[in-house]
């Protein structure tokens, strides 16, 4: 075994809808969720990561780490870009990856976020949001951006 496999759980978790819990006890103090979230990385064997103090330890993870609050479609303004923004549930917003969507699980709409580094999982609400302009074509759905018909593939 390598030192890697000796990392100590953190005895959090984060639940599917992005909840997160300290010993069962939801976490409410959104400044330690942010700080957390901005010291978290994914391993190579799948364990999202906190790196913190000198210290790590993995956290327990239901499904992602990240998850997708909200979409809006932005006509570009003064960017001049038309994009697709996400507000995540460490309190930030980014440009969506539409090349990385893709349909998991129950039918649950995912993505890649922080550079395509995490999975992020669409909460309900935010994928109503964006099937508002999903295009369905010959039985296969794509998202349409800047002239572009992104396919929405299955698990990945």
């Amino acid at each position: 075994m390598t030192q890697k496999d000796h990392i100590p759980p953190c005895l959090i978790s984060i639940d599917k809808e992005g909840r997160w819990f300290h010993k069962g006890a939801e976490m409410i103090h959104r400044e330690y969720i942010r700080l957390f979230y901005e010291n978290m990385s994914l391993d190579d064997q799948g364990r999202y990561l906190i790196h913190w103090a000198g210290e790590t330890c993995y956290v327990e993870v239901e499904d992602t780490a990240f998850v997708i609050r909200r979409v809006f479609f932005v006509s570009g303004g003064q960017s001049g870009t038309p994009q697709y923004v996400l507000t995540l549930s460490d309190d930030t917003e980014e440009a969506l990856a539409p090349d990385t969507l893709y349909v998991g699980n129950e039918n649950v709409l995912y993505c890649r976020v922080k550079e395509k580094r995490f999975p992020a999982r669409l909460l309900r609400s935010a994928y109503y949001q964006l099937a508002d302009h999903i295009i369905e074509k010959e039985g296969s759905f794509f998202l349409p951006l800047n002239k572009t018909m992104y396919p929405i593939s299955g698990a990945d």
